[in-house]
């Protein structure tokens, strides 16, 4: 049988290995991520700059043409076209929004034009509206 003391050098060596691997899993995975960030962030720019030059050319020469030219789908064309930042601000929409009709507490309610007496209105079950 093992001692007290041999027990635990065991489990130090066993935790040292573990720890080791978990550390360098760690440390890879955060310069890989770093290494992501960098490429996607260049990936940005340079659909921004093929968006922009789509937009420039687009009084002479088309997205369909340029696709003949290129052998680049027209569809990833217009998608760099259409999906690029404009420079300028834009504006915020403000959608209209209806009235809400105002109802007077003290009017009793009405159905099809018939006015309903507060008697009539307190007998009658709410219907559920799904």
């Amino acid at each position: 049988m093992a001692t007290t003391e041999e027990i635990e050098r065991r489990v130090e060596e066993a935790d040292a290995a573990r720890s080791a691997k978990r550390t360098e899993a760690a440390r890879r995975v955060g310069e890989l991520v770093q290494q992501r960030t960098e490429v996607a962030e260049k990936l940005s720019e340079i659909d921004q700059k093929l968006g922009d030059v789509l937009v420039g050319a687009s009084d002479v020469i088309g997205v369909d043409e340029l696709a003949k030219f290129t052998d680049v789908p027209a569809a990833d064309l217009a998608q760099w076209r259409d999906g690029r930042k404009t420079t300028r601000a834009r504006r915020k929409r403000q959608t209209a929004s209806a009235p809400t009709p105002k109802i007077s507490p003290s009017a009793p309610p009405t159905v099809a034009g018939t006015r309903m007496s507060a008697a009539d209105a307190s007998t009658r079950a709410p219907v559920p509206v799904p």
